[in-house]
């Protein structure tokens, strides 16, 4: 059991910050099926201190995704306490740090992974960042910046001295970005020298990865990110697993198409109809993943831009799935 502010929770199940993916409507759909804590996309500290609107769009909250955190990211210590300012007028939750982002364009700036290139400076702006706001704030890193700088361990105590309340660590350096499995091996070393949380994520594609990441490294909280794309059951899944032992749920076509409609209807109500169904194209490979004829149905799906056109042709696909297994 842990608690971070009015949050409480033991072996939590949480949604992990992924650009172009954790919208509004995606971390609605994954809190509904048992997503303990999720988190806006990375939001780009410069963008919010200039007020770029676009950028600011990012943190957009809803009282139904509760409790959900605002992920920010930069190099500059101004800017962040800025956005951190700029954030905490949205009223989330909490305030994460982005210390882990791989992507050049980020770290190119010294900003996500890029911090790991300073300890120190990663501590002051943590530390400036967490004086700034009344929030709860946590920070998401890495193992370190390639195998020769394993310095977690180092970063962690920084970041709990710091001022950070929890700390997710993404179980990879910043050399390999996602390839590779991660070590999970650093998550209990890294509990043996903090007392604040700590979450693992890297390489949690399944429910039973979530219990075996549990089971090995006794983390608070597992992260989970690209094994939630087009797969947000997930959470249900896991939840039944550590609870009963057993997965009850059984995803099959209907509940795969229903949620992608579910799912577009959050979206529309957000975002509204037109970019709502133009935004969503990059959720329907996932949904259709191993589905027969899916090729065909999202060639369809591309050219909608209208909510009641996506509805009859998956539902119309649905149907044509089930002729299909009655006549084999």
């Amino acid at each position: 059991m842990f608690k971070i502010d009015n949050i409480e929770l033991s072996k939590a199940i949480l949604l992990a910050p992924m650009e172009d993916v954790t919208d509004i409507s995606f971390r609605l759909v994954c809190r509904e099926l048992g997503a303990d804590i999720v988190y806006t996309e990375f939001v780009n500290s410069e963008g919010l201190v200039r007020a770029n609107a676009k950028t600011h769009q990012k943190l957009k909250i809803i009282e139904e995704e509760r409790p959900v955190g605002i992920q920010i990211y930069g190099a500059n210590i101004k800017s962040m306490v800025g956005a951190a300012k700029i954030a905490e007028a949205e009223n989330p939750d909490l305030i994460d740090i982005n210390a882990g982002c791989w992507v050049k364009g980020v770290v190119g700036c010294g900003a996500g992974s890029g911090l790991l290139k300073n300890p120190s400076y990663m501590q002051e702006l943590v530390k400036a960042v967490v004086y700034s706001t009344s929030l709860p704030v946590t920070v998401k890193t890495r193992l370190g910046w390639d195998e020769n700088s394993i310095q977690i361990l180092d970063v962690a105590k920084r970041m709990e001295d710091a001022g950070a309340v929890a700390l997710t660590v993404h179980c990879r350096t910043r050399k390999v970005g996602h390839s590779g499995d991660a070590d999970w091996s650093w998550i209990p070393k890294v509990k043996e020298v903090v007392k604040i949380p700590v979450f693992l994520n890297g390489n949690v594609l399944t429910a039973h990865d979530v219990k075996r990441a549990f089971d090995e490294t006794g983390a608070d909280g597992i992260m989970i990110a690209r094994g939630a794309i087009g797969n947000p059951w997930i959470f249900k899944e896991a939840k039944e697993l550590l609870s009963t032992g057993i997965i009850t749920t059984v995803v099959d076509e209907e509940m795969r198409i229903q949620t992608c409609l579910k799912h577009l209807k959050l979206a529309v109500k957000v975002k509204g109809e037109k970019r709502g169904v133009l935004e969503h194209r990059k959720f329907y490979a996932g949904y259709q993943r191993g589905m027969y004829g899916a090729a065909r149905i999202r060639s369809e799906l591309m050219k909608l831009t209208e909510y009641n056109p996506v509805e009859d042709a998956l539902l119309k696909y649905l149907d044509s799935l089930k002729q299909e297994v009655v006549s084999v």
